[in-house]
């Protein structure tokens, strides 16, 4: 009797299990980020390497941080929606342009259109790693003081927009 029990005991607990995993939002990944200050860097720009940024530049905006790179697919299906959103200027984006080739980047963006105010180049990855990178796109919300408020793991859609991104920027730039 116990033989045909252990299966059955490991089946429903299985399926619990699945029905847990098909309940969650692979685009809420939990970062360890969310209410801490937004980690520093200094970049160059991508249209001119010879000038720099730092969140600090950015110190008393709500600013959106989208990685990103020419490579990869889920970013141009997301890039329309962020020109879009650009549009409406609710809030500065700033791109980092993650693992990629400079000039591929320019052209990608000549091409598609550049929803950034400023987008900045992370060759090696270095920034990505200390923003907690699992990917891209990503995208972060930073309030005004410079905190993480909020992170996206995969491409935005609009439906992101509407119902996560545009009310979190206005309760963001109430306070």
């Amino acid at each position: 009797m116990l033989k045909y029990l252990i299966p059955l005991v490991i089946f429903i607990v299985l399926g619990v299990f699945l029905a847990i995993g098909l309940k969650l939002n692979p685009t809420e990944i939990p970062s360890p980020f969310i209410g801490k200050p937004a980690p520093a860097f200094s970049a160059a720009k991508l249209d001119n390497p010879e000038q720099k940024l730092t969140p600090a530049d950015l110190q008393g905006k709500v600013w959106l941080f989208n990685v990103w790179a020419s490579w990869c697919t889920s970013c141009r299906a997301e890039h329309p929606v962020l020109n879009e959103l650009a549009k409406q200027q609710t809030a500065p984006i700033i791109g980092l342009n993650y693992k990629d080739v400079r000039e591929d980047a320019l052209s990608w963006l000549n091409q598609l259109g550049n929803p950034y105010e400023m987008s900045i180049v992370d060759p090696e990855g270095r920034i990505g790693i200390d923003y907690g990178v699992y990917g891209v796109p990503e995208t972060f919300v930073i309030d005004k003081k410079g905190m993480i408020r909020h992170k996206l793991t995969g491409p935005v859609t609009p439906e992101i927009v509407q119902q996560t991104l545009l009310p979190l920027i206005a309760k963001l730039q109430a306070e």
